[in-house]
């Protein structure tokens, strides 16, 4: 097989499980030498894709190649060139690592040297501990170590680094970059959303058995509303204030240049593009099952009357402190959900790019 063009091309896929379809006519591509991710909430139809690329799983629809294979068709060869991490793995108890691994090197036709195997996902010293010694994350590095024995050219990684601790997860990156550094091809399903910031060239959000968007970390996080930063900061009043603008440079002259004025220091500013766990939240909003939006929830708090002759509160807004004055004639509220400034402290500046909110978190 030609070993130019996308190492996985999908054009239409679909999967049907009785009346229920849980993908939908999805297209991506991903392309030889590249780490692509591929995130999505529970049950959007991730690991049903995974298993149709894997050969473990039919499909209804549509078109897949891999390595310029039908993995529908289970070829030898296509066997013989992929590495497969699941999210978890039965291994051997009574035998020790080098042993399982020289056991799976002999199913390969040109299988990676034992030991360099071992070096790369950091088991050299623990290549003659019996298996079932070895830790949660060790026994993790050793399901990679028997995805990659056989000397992949396309490695699949469903949730490798469930149960790491710190520690191993950042060891973890650091294989995968080495893979990558090798020319391999890595297709990553994570939920950990900062481990495909920092891992793949791109990535695609799947909901609902769609692919609702795809691109680089980077273009997901400098498209749309995510070109909108945010500065936050403790003002005088100890108080955590967020502004969110298309214009930073000129929000900070204005902010600091005011802070001065009043003698006040600007504590803990930070400015922040949305990441992409800030995008991925944003486009799977509501799959999470909030109780506040299912039908019979909790009935909301009594709330005592307005005065006579006043007009009512919009809808979902907090009622004013009992003593406070009205806001002045033809001054605009403040956005639903954000607390007044305190007085003596910094207004959100007057312009229409810049939004804010004031809390008094800790």
């Amino acid at each position: 097989m030609s070993s130019t063009g996308p190492a996985i091309e999908v054009i239409g896929l679909r999967k049907r499980y009785g009346d229920l379809e849980a993908v939908r006519g999805i297209d991506f591509s991903v392309l030889r030498g590249e780490v692509f991710g591929l995130l999505g909430p529970n049950g959007a139809g991730k690991t049903t894709t995974v298993e149709i690329l894997e050969g473990y799983r039919e499909r209804t629809g549509g078109r897949v190649s891999v390595l310029g294979f039908d993995p529908g068709d289970r070829p030898l060869e296509l066997r013989a060139r992929v590495g497969i991490v699941l999210q978890s793995c039965g291994i051997y108890r009574h035998v020790t690592v080098r042993e399982v691994l020289a056991h799976w090197a002999g199913l390969y036709p040109r299988p990676r040297p034992l030991s360099e195997v071992l070096d790369v996902v950091g088991l050299g010293d623990k290549a003659d501990e019996r298996t079932r010694r070895l830790s949660g994350g060790q026994r993790r590095r050793l399901d990679l170590a028997l995805a990659l024995i056989g000397d992949p050219e396309l490695i699949f990684l469903d949730e490798p680094t469930t149960g790491f601790d710190p520690a191993a997860r950042r060891h973890a990156w650091d294989t995968v970059r080495s893979l990558k550094g090798l020319g391999k091809t890595v297709l990553l399903t994570t939920h950990y959303l900062d481990e495909a910031q920092a891992l793949a060239d791109r990535v695609a959000i799947i909901k609902g058995g769609e692919i609702i968007v795809q691109g680089s970390p980077q273009e997901l996080g400098a498209g749309g509303d995510a070109e909108r930063y945010t500065i936050t900061y403790r003002n005088g009043a100890g108080r955590r204030v967020e502004h969110q603008t298309l214009d930073p440079t000129s929000l900070l002259h204005e902010l600091t240049a005011a802070a001065l004025a009043r003698g006040e220091r600007l504590e803990q500013l930070t400015v922040r593009r949305p990441s992409l766990e800030d995008v991925y939240l944003e486009l799977t909003a509501g799959d999470a099952g909030d109780p506040d939006t299912e039908p019979g929830g909790d009935d909301p708090p009594d709330t005592d009357p307005a005065p006579p002759g006043t007009d009512p509160a919009p809808a979902g807004t907090d009622p004013a402190p009992a003593g406070t004055d009205p806001a002045p004639a033809g001054t605009d509220p403040a956005p639903p959900g954000t607390d007044p400034a305190p007085a003596g402290t910094d207004p959100a500046p007057a312009r229409s790019d810049v939004s804010a909110r004031v809390t008094a978190d800790a």
